[in-house]
């Protein structure tokens, strides 16, 4: 090791930018390597989402078309086997409401629950949701079980 062949420890340094706008002796200095003229030169420059150079963007080229209800909705399905086998695993035991689903993570506190008929139930459930399809509550009073509408 001699003077010409230092270096800093590795890991020692992290600072590798380009340091622009230093004079003209740096090689960076000038128009500090942003070109000549243009909204990119210019200070304060920040592009807009979906901007393409003037150019329509994509979003306003494409038709647009279709409804959207804004009154629509949105259930969190739960089905019947998830419930089963929630009481396989000793989860739940007798009843089942909505503090039990935001424990087992099947919604959160303010989605609207269905119960929905995939699978079967064998357990003796009491069932409190909003909303149930009518196979899903035929199988949970066959099961001897009780289906509550919120």
């Amino acid at each position: 090791m001699n003077l010409s062949n230092l270096q800093p420890a590795e890991g020692s340094t992290h600072n590798q930018n380009k340091r622009l706008g230093r004079g003209e002796g740096s090689g960076k200095g000038g128009t500090s390597a942003r070109g000549h003229k243009g909204a990119k030169s210019r200070s304060g420059y920040s592009k807009k989402i979906g901007f393409e150079g003037g150019q329509m963007p994509l979003q306003r080229r494409v038709p647009k078309f279709g409804f959207t209800n804004i009154n629509r909705k949105e259930y969190e399905g739960v089905n019947l086997d998830t419930l089963q086998l929630l009481v396989d695993n000793g989860m739940i035991t007798d009843s089942v409401s909505m503090t039990d689903f935001v424990a087992n993570r099947l919604a959160t506190k303010n989605e609207i629950v269905k119960i929905l008929g995939r699978g079967e139930l064998k357990a003796k459930l009491k069932v409190t949701a909003h909303k149930f399809t009518a196979t899903a509550k035929a199988a949970i009073e066959a099961a001897g079980g009780e289906a509550v509408t919120i």
